[in-house]
């Protein structure tokens, strides 16, 4: 009978399944929309029930468009965007809704943190409003009663395996969101001081290896999901950590970048080194770290430009191919600032288009907002450049903008970088199904499952004359945001 691995990958709007074969080619994948809600300004919320259901609506259509037998599924693996918090109570029910990652209401606390840098040197990252200690410190003061009953502090995809097999967990890659030790990866109470937050040292999951069975599906998920009960579910990861794995960037010095609602930049290294512009979090190996510069700024803004100004199919879904055609044929672009929802500097500066004339086409703003992209992803590149040797080879490219030639082509130019794009076409779920590969002794190791799985399909050079022009852009790019750092809007 031949074998699959299911990958769960829940993002900040959507949730995937995917079904894989052992050789890491996908055979089905199933979507599902969670609604974002933002009840006052600087919050974003969804429904934990709202999530799980969700899930489980995907990994029945899944597996129902594949036509496989559940049986036939060795192993389920789950990654999800971390940061955020998923509160449960005793009852392991969900204390008030989830708080994401593109939350920033603990903006505040974030800053006052940021000024001292124990932490960054304790915990290997500079606080920014989404982590879940900033988050913490302000449901402290603001909603003490959420904290009292409160029993388990959880991420996303801790919240997702609680659902599929009643246990409680994470794993390394989540837990370094919050407070572990950089240097010992486990849980730190001298960082939960530091946040003044000792007291929730007792609400702490058991941190499990992320390819380590962390339980089995329950009969109530296997109902509901169409999963066999007793199917091992690995304890998974943070989707970056996954993504990296998926596409076969997980070796030391491996450079790879996600070009979706974050911008994310990362590469991994065998010895953690903390700067305030990137985090140095557990990697999915013992004894590696994953160096993440990232900001919430990347391909969300074509999403955001696309539902206001078009082009739009005939049934009134965005075109994106036709919006990067007409993005590539215009030539004198505005300045595009792509902070709408948080920016990677200590200013706490917006979203804007700025030298914008009236000559100015549709396509000039769309050729901004991509330009505006990419040009966020190397000042994030060019950080990571001051302590890593980030361009000794290709870099590995996934997210939505990957999809796209034409932008992974602009992202190599402007980068002075050679991208490689692999054969994940939902590279976080293929990440997640390969860490259930090793749980389940498809494969032996890390290693063994990134050469059995990942294949490039594409490499993009960079062009000189193209790189030329975009050097300069991106100088005009940094002095618009020097210009508007201290403007207070």
């Amino acid at each position: 009978m031949t074998e699959y691995l299911l990958g769960i990958d829940a993002g900040l709007t959507v949730t995937k399944a995917a079904l894989f074969d052992v050789h890491g080619h996908e055979i089905s994948v199933a979507s599902a929309e969670t609604r974002t809600t933002s009840p006052a300004p600087r919050w974003q919320e969804r429904d934990m029930d709202e999530v799980w259901t969700q899930t489980a609506s995907a990994i029945r259509r899944c597996l129902a468009d594949a036509g496989v037998a559940s049986t036939a599924v060795r192993g389920v693996g789950i990654c999800a965007h971390s940061d955020g918090l998923y509160l449960v109570d005793a009852d392991l029910r969900p204390v008030r809704p989830a708080i994401l990652a593109t939350d920033s209401r603990a903006h505040a606390y974030a800053e006052t943190y940021r000024r001292s840098d124990t932490a960054l040197h304790l915990t290997g990252q500079a606080q920014s409003p989404y982590n879940p200690a900033s988050i913490l410190a302000w449901l402290r003061d603001h909603e003490p009663q959420t904290l009292k009953h409160t029993r388990w502090i959880l991420s996303c995809k801790d919240w997702i395996r609680l659902q599929l097999t009643g246990e409680v967990a994470t794993d390394p890659t989540d837990a370094s969101s919050f407070c572990t030790d950089v240097h010992t990866q486990t849980w730190s109470k001298d960082a939960l001081a530091t946040f003044g937050l000792s007291d929730l040292d007792g609400l702490l999951p058991t941190i499990a290896p992320s390819a380590a069975q962390a339980g089995t599906i329950t009969n109530a998920a296997a109902e509901q999901t169409g999963l066999t009960a007793g199917t091992p579910v690995v304890a998974g990861a943070h989707d970056v950590d996954a993504a990296a794995l998926g596409i076969g960037a997980s070796g030391v010095g491996a450079l790879s970048m996600i070009m979706g609602t974050f911008s994310i930049n990362q590469i991994v290294a065998d010895t953690p080194v903390t700067d305030p512009r990137w985090q140095a979090r557990t990697f999915l190996r013992p004894g590696q770290w994953l160096h993440m510069s990232t900001s919430p700024s990347s391909a969300s803004n074509l999403e955001w430009v696309l539902r206001l100004c078009g082009p739009w199919s005939p049934d009134g879904i965005p075109a994106h191919d036709t919006a990067i055609a007409e993005a590539a044929a215009a030539r004198q672009s505005p300045v595009y600032l792509p902070f709408l929802y948080g920016a990677p500097y200590g200013v706490d500066i917006g979203g804007a288009f700025v030298g914008l004339r009236g000559w100015h086409t549709r396509g000039d703003l769309l050729r901004g907002v991509l330009e505006g992209v990419v040009f966020n992803h190397r000042w994030h590149v060019d950080a990571l450049a001051d302590s890593f040797d980030v361009r000794a080879r290709p870099a590995r490219l996934c997210g939505g903008g990957a999809r796209s030639a034409a932008w992974t082509q602009m992202l190599a130019d402007a980068l002075a970088t050679t991208i490689e794009v692999t054969d994940a076409a939902e590279a976080g779920a293929r990440g997640a199904a390969m860490l259930a590969g090793v749980g389940a002794g498809v494969y032996h190791d890390l290693d063994e499952a990134v050469a059995t799985c990942v294949r490039v399909l594409r490499s993009h050079s960079p062009d000189p004359d193209q790189a030329a022009r975009l050097d300069t852009g991106y100088a005009r790019y940094r002095r618009a945001i020097d210009a508007l750092a201290d403007i207070d809007i």
